[in-house]
């Protein structure tokens, strides 16, 4: 353990640590695999839900891994324990769901326990998650509840069909909501303090390290915290324009479609 440049790998999904199919390659299984057989700990952060990428990880040979999941609204180990949560009050979480928004255009999603809820069947959704299985359950939202609302979220056809929501549910909520974009077509609603790198770190304070003993790769405006915050962040050639701007002192590294985490982790690490 003296000798690894890292304590933690941690990584983003989609864009980031999935190829160009949404699923994790075997190039990446490989060295995710061997860089655990290091010892060092692999800890996936992402916005996707827990039983999504706890079927993901349990196809690995990987025995120290946790999931950050929801952007942070959840924190689970390997074996499915719960070592954090931050959801959404219920009855706030009832009312963003009543907003109106653009049905045209966009879909109104939320993550609610270990359940996925949509207002109107999006067969194109299942492309990101054939790994897994994770499918969504659709339902009527004016007749639906509150608990458990680790997020909501809706995805549009393009950000511009999302920015008029994205001012109303801050104007109205803000003092109560986190609201960030996974990706530009994606607006998420989390609980007040709810990030990639608060989840962060509260799992590392169970462990003997520090964030600063972590690597991070992220592609989204939802790993600005966690790659700030970590001893080194990385990002990736594909990100959204918004966060190369915003943080243009990080290391870009290459396309998530190559691959380009488990290569850049076999540099750093000596993975051969």
């Amino acid at each position: 353990m003296a000798n690894l440049p890292f304590s933690a790998f941690v990584s983003d999904m989609d864009g980031t640590l999935l190829n160009g199919n949404h699923i994790i390659g075997d190039f990446t299984r490989d060295t995710l695999e061997k860089l655990a057989r290091k010892g060092v700990d692999i800890i996936l952060a992402t916005g996707r839900g827990y039983v999504d990428v706890a079927a993901q990880l349990n196809n690995m040979d990987i025995e120290n891994a946790a999931m950050v999941t929801s952007n942070g609204a959840e924190v689970h180990d390997l074996k499915g324990n719960l070592i954090y949560s931050n959801y959404l009050p219920e009855d706030v979480a009832f009312e963003i769901m009543q907003e109106p928004f653009d049905r045209q255009n966009i879909c109104l999603n939320s993550y609610q326990g270990n359940d996925w809820f949509i207002n109107i069947d999006v067969p194109s959704l299942a492309k990101y998650h054939k790994e897994s299985g994770f499918s969504y359950q659709v339902v009527d939202f004016a007749q639906h509840h509150g608990g458990n609302t680790q997020k909501i979220f809706f995805i549009g056809r393009s950000l511009n069909d999302l920015l008029p929501l994205e001012k109303r549910l801050k104007e109205k909520y803000g003092a109560h909501i986190n609201v960030i974009y996974s990706t530009p077509q994606c607006l998420e609603v989390m609980n007040k303090n709810v990030s990639k790198a608060t989840a962060l770190a509260q799992l590392v304070a169970h462990k003997n390290y520090e964030l600063t003993d972590c690597i991070a790769f992220g592609d989204g405006l939802n790993d600005v915290e966690m790659l700030a915050e970590v001893g080194k962040g990385l990002v990736m050639g594909n990100a959204d324009p918004r966060l190369l701007k915003l943080m243009p002192q990080l290391e870009r590294i290459g396309n998530h479609q190559h691959e380009a985490v488990a290569s850049y982790v076999r540099a750093v690490f000596g993975i051969y």
